[in-house]
């Protein structure tokens, strides 16, 4: 398992060990937002599997440290870049991720499992052809394959909780009805990947995946939230073009300072999920479908949204992701 500490792996190691898998936990010995995360606290959180440290961006670390010599069955990867920077994007989304397709061939496995992104049906973006790359040369690879891509996380919406709740307003861009999601939550997705090592029919198949119930706007979800504080909406609008000026400026500035091209990505990255959904694309029509995404699960963003306004968005955290 390599991206054993990210926000979705903790969730997959869990419920592998769950259901009776011999885990390895492949991990960065200090991990997580700001690397807080201490290998101490790393193999509590993985309590059940065997922790091995290393750096997966070295495919001789990971042969030596994680493989280690032995047999394995399966490699599933949760890998993803910290904040989709092109660098990172590159180094993450594809070559840390071949290395552990390599590693596994390597070991004898037979199964590759995959987290990638539902974004990735239109990429416009470095994370997205870094992915595309890696799934291209997995579906190659003569291994069994299951490409699972998710729709938003739970946590990727929750990021103006604590502000809402501390009486502020919900910010949406345009008028909150560009964009819809089907939110998934970790351990509904976790128990997904899961189901495609054992499952036949998830196998040598591209799955997106949604949570339950039907797809939500972000004017919805803001109106979730007051509704579940018991106050009226109050809500506070942002232009779309925003994103039309800040990218051609950060773009040629960034030609005569390089450390701006992240800037300029990160920009774009913002436009993106402003404006495109989260859903399944319909080649026919050039449209986002909600009927033609999948839902799976039980978890529902109402009931996850009321627990954190109770008890705070502890182990929610989006680091480098978070927009507002």
């Amino acid at each position: 398992m390599v991206g054993a500490t990210g926000y979705i792996g903790k969730f997959v190691v869990r419920e592998l060990v769950a259901r009776g898998y011999e885990v390895v936990s492949f991990a960065r010995e200090r991990s997580g937002v700001d690397a807080a995360t201490t290998a101490e606290k790393t193999r509590q959180e993985l309590r059940g599997s065997d922790v091995r440290f290393g750096d997966v961006c070295d495919l001789s670390s990971l042969m030596k440290n994680g493989i280690s010599g032995e047999r394995f069955d399966v490699v599933v990867s949760c890998l993803t870049s910290r904040n989709g920077g092109i660098k990172d994007s590159w180094a993450i989304d594809y070559q840390a991720t071949r290395n552990a397709l390599d590693a596994g061939m390597e070991a004898g496995a037979s199964q590759f499992v995959l987290l990638s992104a539902i974004c990735v049906q239109k990429p416009l973006l470095e994370f997205q052809r870094a992915k595309l790359k890696f799934e291209k040369e997995l579906m190659a690879s003569g291994l069994s394959w299951s490409i699972v891509r998710p729709t938003a996380f739970f946590k990727s919406i929750a990021g103006q909780v604590e502000a809402v709740k501390s009486g502020k307003p919900y910010v949406m861009f345009g008028n909150g009805e560009l964009t819809a999601c089907k939110p998934i939550s970790e351990a509904d997705l976790a128990r997904f990947m899961a189901d495609c090592i054992e499952d036949p029919d998830k196998k040598n198949r591209i799955l997106p995946i949604g949570g339950p119930g039907k797809a939500i706007t972000a004017k919805q979800q803001g109106e979730m939230l007051f509704e579940l504080l018991e106050r009226e909406p109050k809500f506070k609008r942002a232009p779309i073009l925003i994103f039309d000026v800040i990218i051609p400026v950060l773009t040629v500035l960034s030609k005569f300072f390089p450390n701006l091209a992240d800037k300029a990505e990160f920009a774009r990255i913002g436009k993106y999920y402003c404006s495109e959904s989260m859903l399944v694309l319909n080649p026919a029509t050039g449209k986002y479908d909600e009927g033609a995404t999948p839902s799976y699960g039980s978890d529902t963003l109402r009931d996850f949204y009321r627990r954190v306004l109770k008890e705070g968005l502890a182990g929610q955290e989006l680091g480098a992701q978070k927009m507002f």
